[in-house]
């Protein structure tokens, strides 16, 4: 009588084992941000600027196109790979080169280095509410380096998985990184605001193509003075997918 039972609750702890596997099975970052030369993803980016000593905002519309160019080495000796990316201002006009950046997948992360900062983007596990300090290899304290904004800024993985539809592009499977959104000070709307401060960030990723979406926009707002009309400065960016290899 004892075999039929010690039978049953061995397919049972066999199947409880498996189905563990399958609920804690996690992407890797390597499968949202997949670096091959040759590699390209175009975007529509729209920056936005103030203008007028900070009385005015705009917002500009380019082309843009990533391609991975080469594998080289970073400063730490780890395999790297080197992103160049082009522009125009429309899809008459030709790809001019406008700079270069460095991507490294290595140590359970993906590091993007741009302008000589150096963002950690994407941490193994792939898997919703994991987070990690994102800025934390910027110098956010030296006052000449004006990237206190960039102070503490905690990436957290959401919508992991999800279905998503960009420029007439399905994605079946996408992960949003939310980055920032803060606000400190007053709204400059109303009267006699001195100060106030926006920052909002995230990004979104499609397994097999890499950064499909992004937004960032960073404002500080100054209240008018004797002699001096309010002003803002900072600066705003958003990527939109239009086409990859």
């Amino acid at each position: 009588m004892l075999r039929p039972i010690v039978a049953i609750c061995l397919l049972f702890f066999l199947f409880s084992c498996e189905k563990k596997t399958e609920i804690y099975q996690v992407d890797e970052v390597s499968e949202y941000y997949p670096l091959q030369i040759g590699k390209y993803i175009e975007y529509q980016l729209d920056s936005t600027l103030f203008i007028n000593f900070g009385q005015q905002k705009v917002v500009v519309t380019y082309l843009i196109k990533d391609v991975v160019d080469a594998q080289v080495v970073d400063n730490l000796g780890r395999p790297s790979y080197r992103v160049l990316r082009y522009i125009r201002k429309n899809s008459s006009e030709n790809w001019l080169p406008s700079f270069a950046y460095l991507v490294t997948d290595a140590d359970n992360k993906l590091e993007l280095v741009e302008n000589d900062l150096r963002y950690i983007k994407l941490i193994n596990p792939v898997r919703q509410d994991v987070s990690w300090k994102g800025n934390s290899h910027i110098d956010t304290y030296t006052t000449d380096l004006n990237f206190r904004f960039l102070d503490d800024w905690d990436y957290i993985y959401d919508s992991v998985g999800v279905p998503i539809e960009i420029n007439g592009m399905e994605f079946e499977n996408t992960v949003k990184v939310f980055q920032r959104d803060e606000f400190l000070g007053q709204d400059p709307d109303i009267p006699g605001t001195q100060y106030a401060e926006k920052n909002f960030a995230y990004e979104k990723y499609a397994k097999g193509v890499g950064l499909i979406y992004r937004e960032f926009l960073h404002w500080e707002y100054q209240g008018a003075q004797p002699g001096r009309d309010a002003y803002y400065e900072g600066y705003g960016i958003k990527l939109t997918i239009t086409g990859h290899n």
